[in-house]
């Protein structure tokens, strides 16, 4: 895995449904090198902190291949990095490989993987299309959201590496498509198995207790 891009921005008005919403979604990339802290990426403002930010949520990355997707689907051919809010856009971060509990580490910075991304309505302001939350839970490729175990100075082009792999190997996207997919097959025992992981964030840890 490599760090292809590091995203970040202060908060920003737009009008959306006749109010004015506060959002900072429309990052940008920086070629700076970038201090990870506990709770955020330095230069990044949270504005939403019910639903981002905070210990559980500090980092979202959001995988550079999914762009291609994208891309075709929205007719954007130009859609550049950090559009879908993420502060690290990572080659080869898999939902389908990688783990609920597993760590990687980006140069002095290690993360935990804590959860899959659920969009809200922001996400449809920042890419012109009010159903992309919908579209995007139904592609399932949602990205991952890390708590920060060492802080750490990230700069693009860093090698990204596991350093641990949790032992109950629950993938981010298993949990997700046990949770919104319908037609999964047995999604309590997902919901058992991710119940049991400590390192699982407590937003999510409420929605497997909810199913079970």
């Amino acid at each position: 895995m490599k760090l292809v891009s590091v995203n970040i921005s202060l908060a920003k008005e737009v009008e959306y449904n006749d109010k004015i919403v506060s959002t900072g979604i429309f990052k940008q990339p920086t070629a700076n090198s970038t201090v990870v802290n506990q709770t955020s990426i330095e230069g990044d403002q949270q504005v939403d902190l019910k639903n981002h930010g905070g210990e559980h949520k500090a980092v979202y990355g959001f995988a550079a291949e999914h762009y291609n997707y994208w891309r075709e689907q929205l007719a954007k051919p130009y859609l550049k990095y950090g559009q879908f809010g993420e502060n690290l856009t990572i080659s080869g971060l898999d939902e389908d490989r990688l783990c609920i509990g597993d760590r990687l580490q980006i140069n002095d910075c290690i993360l935990e993987i804590t959860q899959p991304r659920v969009p809200c309505f922001k996400l449809g302001i920042a890419l012109d299309q009010k159903d992309m939350p919908k579209r995007f839970v139904q592609h399932g490729a949602t990205g991952i959201y890390f708590r920060v175990i060492q802080q750490g100075t990230i700069t693009v082009n860093d090698a990204v590496r596991t350093v641990y792999s949790h032992p109950e190997k629950l993938t981010v996207q298993t949990l997700f498509q046990a949770y919104f997919d319908k037609s999964f097959e047995n999604p309590q025992a997902i919901m058992q198995r991710a119940a049991n992981i400590a390192e699982l964030s407590a937003e999510w840890q409420e929605k497997v207790q909810s199913r079970l």
